[in-house]
């Protein structure tokens, strides 16, 4: 176990350290150079030359690029000339909102959607199966703008029972002071979520109800429940967790839709709203830290797969 993390950890740090350098030409590549990008088209050139030698972008690219590197590991992303504070700054203020709403929604998306993938196995081929499978392409096939604006004039117009529009507050504490504004945006990223995860659960479940343990597990006189929750659903949550894994990245970039949609201040209308004013350090800031997220969104997967399953240490070890 210790060399498949090692291993693992490995290749996570050299993705990670592309990522940078990624980051860092594309920094390079912007219209005008850096100075220009973040100074804005007003600037003189007397401005440009002082905020590039105050940057270091009058250096050698290897020594902007170390200088860039000993920015990161001490947390500094940039600064945002038209927010007026640090890209840190900005990202720390909005990620918990971001995060409470990635979260309440994953949970409750994974909390219905293993069920529903377990009837469906169970009774695939049958009416529960069709039915089920049917509203979860429709789920998956609408936009999710469009599922919003549905929500929104289903239970803000048609039945006024919830607000059109999520919380707004600066703090976390604030946000959560209203809880009725979340019920919307977070059924709205719920729904698109159930639809994935339960055909992900579906498609496992049947698979394993046809290997041979399950039968051997049936013909000991085992209960059909006790065949299914105790040895089905444990690997027919494969998929699930490589799902939770990769769906890291949506705590950090947020549901950019919806926030813009139900004007959340979160992850997701900050890079709006920076896309929409050229704010190129917090597009870079924002961009940079989803890479990094989706990297260890990838790690978390592979280390859970091998905690569940210890053939994916076997195959790494002979590999």
């Amino acid at each position: 176990m210790t060399r498949y993390l090692l291993t693992r950890l490995g290749q996570a740090l050299v993705i990670v350290i592309l990522v940078t350098l990624i980051t860092f030409v594309i920094l390079h590549l912007l219209p005008g150079g850096a100075a220009r990008a973040i100074l804005g088209k007003e600037a003189t050139l007397e401005q440009i030359a002082a905020f590039n030698h105050e940057m270091g972008y009058d250096r050698p690219l290897w020594q902007q690029y170390a200088m860039y590197l000993q920015r990161l590991v001490q947390g500094d992303l940039g600064y945002s000339f038209q927010l007026n504070q640090s890209v840190a700054e900005a990202i720390w203020q909005r990620l918990p909102k971001t995060m409470l709403l990635s979260l309440a929604s994953t949970f409750l998306a994974v909390v219905v959607a293993v069920p529903l993938g377990v009837v469906q196995a169970v009774r695939r081929n049958r009416w529960p199966d069709y039915t089920i499978n049917g509203l979860s392409l429709l789920a998956y096939a609408t936009p999710i703008f469009f599922m919003g604006l549905m929500m929104i004039i289903l239970f803000s117009q048609v039945w006024p029972v919830l607000p059109p529009e999520a919380p707004q507050g600066f703090t976390l504490a604030e946000v959560l002071a209203d809880p009725a504004g979340l019920v919307l945006p977070t059924l709205t990223l719920t729904i698109l979520t159930v639809a994935v995860y339960s055909r992900y659960v579906r498609s496992s479940m049947v698979d394993n109800l046809n290997e041979n343990y399950v039968r051997t597990a049936r013909s000991k006189g085992l209960s059909e429940g006790r065949v299914i929750v105790g040895h089905t659903l444990r690997n027919g949550l494969f998929p699930v967790i490589t799902l939770l894994g990769m769906y890291l990245p949506a705590l950090f970039s947020g549901a950019l839709v919806v926030e813009r949609l139900f004007n959340y201040p979160g992850m997701g209308l900050l890079f709006w709203q920076a896309a929409l004013k050229r704010d190129y350090p917090i597009l870079l800031g924002v961009t940079l830290l989803i890479s990094v997220a989706t990297v260890l969104g990838a790690l978390v997967a592979d280390v859970l797969y091998a905690a569940v399953d210890p053939r994916v240490r076997l195959k790494a070890g002979r590999s």
